[in-house]
């Protein structure tokens, strides 16, 4: 090297390792396959310049601000970029005025860039519908949320979503190996070596997120000192380090939090407990408030196990007291007792079909005078109307039952409740069905 070389490292670009290898064309990155192969329909398009609104969509680490500076890279179009957090109405106004103008005089179409486009509020996106609607912008904004629920219904229909998911294990080796081999912006002028077990540890906690493996890979290098030999030699201990904790994809008021609840339910209801456990767990350790877990213990309880096993309502009350009780971590046992009781008790709703069918016969239904017989006969001059003549107290009688209607005449053959096969409510099937027989014969 002579006087007037430039060091390696002042040749390295500048940032952190994961924005040094921020892919720059379609062919640099990994995963994806599913919207950018070869053949897709997106993929003709950024290749054609032949580009219509988009939204992508996602969890963090995925690509989907890579996949948008691709296409600024690609494009003849003039690319802007906004940040939903920091931007305002007046941004985009301003961002509009240029881009009519762009076209009107230069006749160059402007592609704009959101991040985060689930933050801009009501008022920023109504501004910027109709620019999107007439052609003025193209639109292409990132999210990590579901955009259904969190981008403008209008924006939504004019848009194609894209989503974008978690990187393979396959693929997350093929980041971290082009970061250890790239001279230019990665470490492919340092002389590293990882043992297997470390570079197997970073993609699994990383859990598909390119980011931050990159990142856990930076710092492993960068505070890593070299042998005798110059080599920087990265064990399994430098690795955990360097990444100890496995991301937890749970925003609680995202779609990994409705998704993981969604996945609890239904493992309770399918009577997995292994399942069960898994998704509780996830729950707990992402920071979870514990009681809104009990809650939904307490109404499943009702819902999926009802009368097929009366006990389960009292095992998520103490569940629900042991969490008001303990807290954390001793509720985490009682919580999984309780899920544990429910995904293993036999399951039936007919609790929830018959107040729901009792409900809308209340509802749509004229509504039922209660019989006279059953009417209060305690107040000042009831009985000289003749309310409760003829009622017969059932603990009089054989069994503590007499066929009597209790229903109003509108009603009197309706049936509402139909308790299944499963648990308790065999027993109590088993009763009705006596009941019916005994109406029947009229004894």
């Amino acid at each position: 090297m002579d006087l007037f070389s430039t060091p390696p490292e002042q040749e390295r670009p500048k940032g952190p390792l994961a924005a040094r290898m921020r892919p720059v064309t379609l062919d640099e990155i990994f995963g994806q396959t599913h919207i950018i192969g070869e053949g897709t329909l997106l993929r003709r398009a950024i290749e054609a310049d032949r580009l219509s609104p988009m939204i992508f969509h996602g969890p963090p680490g995925t690509g989907k601000t890579t996949l948008a500076k691709v296409i600024a890279n690609t494009t003849a179009a003039a690319f802007e970029q906004l940040n939903a957090v920091t931007a305002g109405i007046k941004d985009v106004r301003e961002m509009v005025s240029q881009a009519k103008s762009r076209l009107d005089y230069d006749h160059k179409r402007t592609v704009l860039f959101i991040d985060e486009i689930h933050r801009f509020n009501k008022g920023q996106q109504d501004a910027l519908l109709p620019h999107v609607e007439d052609g003025t912008v193209i639109l292409i904004g990132a999210t990590t949320e579901n955009p259904m629920f969190e981008v403008n219904p209008a924006l939504i229909s004019r848009s194609r979503l894209f989503r974008l998911e978690l990187l393979s294990d396959g693929d997350m080796r093929k980041v971290l190996e082009h970061a250890l081999n790239d001279a230019k912006r990665g470490f492919g002028d340092y002389q590293v070596s990882f043992s297997e077990e470390a570079f197997n540890h970073i993609i699994d906690v990383a859990g598909g997120d390119a980011r931050t493996a990159l990142n856990a890979l930076e710092l492993a290098v960068l505070t890593t000192d070299a042998d005798e030999n110059e080599v920087i030699r990265i064990d399994l201990e430098t690795a955990e380090a360097s990444i100890q904790r496995r991301m937890i994809r749970y925003d609680k008021k995202g779609d990994n939090h409705y998704d993981t609840v969604s996945a609890f339910i239904k493992s309770i209801r399918g009577s997995d407990p292994d399942a069960t456990l898994y998704w509780l767990a996830k729950m707990i350790y992402a920071g979870e408030e514990p009681r809104f877990i009990a809650r939904r213990i307490y109404v499943h309880a009702a819902e999926d196990v009802g009368l097929a096993d009366p006990n389960a309502l009292l095992v998520a009350q103490a569940a629900f007291d042991a969490v008001e009780f303990l807290g954390m971590p001793e509720a985490r046992i009682p919580l999984a007792e309780a899920a544990l009781y429910l995904a293993t008790a036999p399951k039936s709703n007919a609790v929830i079909k018959g107040i729901d069918a009792a409900l809308e016969t209340v509802q749509k239904e004229r509504p039922g005078e209660v019989p006279v017989h059953l009417r209060d006969a305690h107040y000042k001059g009831a009985s000289k109307l003749g309310h409760g003549e003829g009622y017969l107290y059932p603990h009089h009688y054989n069994h503590h039952y007499v066929v009597q209607q209790y229903l109003p005449d509108s009603l009197k053959d309706k049936r509402f409740y139909e308790p299944s096969v499963n648990g308790y409510e065999k027993t109590v099937l088993k009763r009705l069905d006596y009941f019916e027989e005994r109406k029947k014969t009229g004894k």
